[in-house]
């Protein structure tokens, strides 16, 4: 017996407005959602997966076409209706963020009153098991906005899973998760669709599509490709098909020996935002002409690390040089022009300014500097220039984007913003925290190849990232933290991805 189809959509064309009208973003999508399925839907960044599933969740009118839900047609629904039939977990957006855990769990079984007294006993206890499901149970009392985007997302997911819907979307639901937590959430979303619901997920992560999918949809350039059974292709045709040329997963990397220290720290001590100690007597060097990936599950200090290193969080007691000059405890600032640049972990609240223009964030650091700035007055003409040049040579999309405010941009292309200002800081050290979060395979690649040339250059790079792939492929020296240390060091070449697993876990390497 064929599975109950739950979605239908027909020839659906959507957008946005912008100048001059909408801007269209997908054109003639055809697909067909069935009960008990996870369907992928597949496309570079800025190409406008993430407009459809607000379209698909009646976020966003469509422009053109039909769409279908439970036999029912989406302009039928009431808002409320609809709450009932559809749970969503759109990308970066929590910005209900002065709420406990668990209130905000609890709107997904009253989202109009959001009052977790309202609810009933049965409620409630609906809510601690969509909690327990995503295996957060121990920050059902934290405040929203203490938490880490991981740990966001992982409440968003259970606030969509609390509403009990037949059919659930998820934007990019990895994007902000270590593997181990992306190795959970696809055992939630199998036990999902075991019970009969549709799941649908928007993802960049083709190890997620082939394992997990019965279903890719793919959209190139604003168009609809195909729709494909996933297992009958495999990641290098997913990737074909959705950039349209072949892609090289493999990182061309030459041997070369790292020069002088660049970075030294030397038994940092800091804590977190509890007050807690979390760095503890962490030692670690990056030198000139090296890729070093610092890997690890998320919460073992790496955030604090790069915080302190950036000038956003005082350490309490330690040793940190830049080419032999003391840099412990400065501004941003000062670690700025010390020779320090950062592609930060959350590009929205340390990245970019996102009410600014993209021409503005791109000179964020430079704005009183020639030829952006004369005697205090910018200098509107070269600015957009500079801008224009960023946007075309990092493939940031829509074109012309420029004078648009960062914020209307996907998180793709936020990203991509981000990296072509810090790349072309020229500093003597970069620092990339999970560089290509949310990017697609084409950009991935091109992201790569300017973080090797970065170190092909004789700039030291420091690599902290959650993709162990992007660890091992990247790094001439992987240095393993847990518990806010050092515990393994192992060459980039000779890297194994089950040790690396074993000293991330807390394992030692003679053991």
């Amino acid at each position: 017996m064929m599975n109950q189809e739950t979605i239908h959509i027909r020839k659906l064309t959507t957008g946005y407005p912008g100048k001059g009208g909408t801007k269209i973003v997908a054109k003639d999508i055809d697909a067909t959602i069935r009960s008990g399925e996870l369907t992928c839907l597949l496309g570079a960044n800025g190409v406008g997966k993430s407009t459809l599933l607000r379209t698909l969740s009646a976020f966003q009118p469509p422009v053109g076409g039909e769409i279908e839900i439970m036999g029912k047609k989406l302009t039928d629904y009431t808002d409320k209706q609809l709450a009932t039939v559809i749970g969503v977990v759109l990308t970066e957006k929590c910005s209900l963020r002065n709420m406990t855990v668990e209130e905000l769990v609890g709107m997904g079984r009253s989202p109009y009153t959001g009052f977790w007294g309202n609810l009933s006993k049965e409620d409630k206890n609906t809510v601690n098991d969509a909690i327990a499901l995503v295996r957060i149970e121990d920050l059902k009392y934290r405040m929203v906005h203490t938490l880490s985007d991981g740990e966001r997302q992982k409440v968003m997911i259970a606030k969509a899973l609390a509403q009990e819907t037949p059919v659930i979307f998820l934007d990019e639901p990895t994007a902000s998760l270590t593997p181990q937590e992306i190795e959970g959430l696809m055992e939630i979303i199998d036990n999902l669709t075991a019970d009969g619901k549709s799941v649908i997920l928007i993802t960049h992560k083709l190890k997620e599509i082939t394992a997990s999918s019965d279903n890719c949809t793919i959209i190139r350039q604003g168009k609809y490709i195909q729709t494909v059974k996933v297992a009958d292709v495999n990641e290098n045709e997913l990737a074909a098909m959705m950039v349209g040329r072949d892609v090289n997963f493999k990182v061309d990397k030459k041997d070369q020996e790292p020069g002088e220290v660049v970075l030294d720290i030397e038994d940092l001590h800091a804590k977190d935002y509890r007050g807690v100690e979390i760095l503890k007597g962490f030692h670690l060097n990056v030198r000139r002409g090296e890729i070093v990936g610092l890997a690890g599950v998320d919460g073992n200090g790496q955030t604090e690390l790069v915080e302190v290193l950036t000038g956003l969080r005082k350490a309490e007691s330690g040793k940190v040089t830049m080419l032999g000059k003391d840099v412990f405890n400065k501004t941003p600032k000062e670690t700025f022009e010390s020779g320090i640049s950062s592609i930060p972990a959350d590009r929205q609240k340390h990245g970019l300014i996102l009410e600014f223009s993209n021409e503005d964030n791109l000179i964020l650091q430079h704005f009183e500097e020639e030829p952006y700035s004369s005697y205090g007055i910018l200098n509107r003409k070269a600015i957009k220039e500079h801008a224009e040049e960023l946007i075309e040579k990092f493939d940031v999309r829509p074109r012309g984007c420029a004078e648009s405010p960062a914020g209307t941009l996907s998180g793709g292309n936020q990203q991509k913003v981000i990296i072509a200002r810090e790349v072309t800081n020229d500093k003597e050290l970069l620092i990339a925290v999970n560089p290509t979060r949310g990017l697609d395979v084409g950009a991935i690649e091109f992201v790569h190849k300017y973080l090797v040339e970065q170190r092909n250059k004789n700039r030291a790079v420091l690599l902290v990232s959650f993709e162990l792939d992007e660890i091992m492929s990247l790094s001439d020296r992987i240095e393993v933290i847990f518990d806010g240390q050092i515990t393994g060091s192992v060459p980039g070449k000779d890297a194994d991805e089950k040790e690396l697993g074993f000293m991330m876990a807390g394992g030692k390497t003679n053991e």
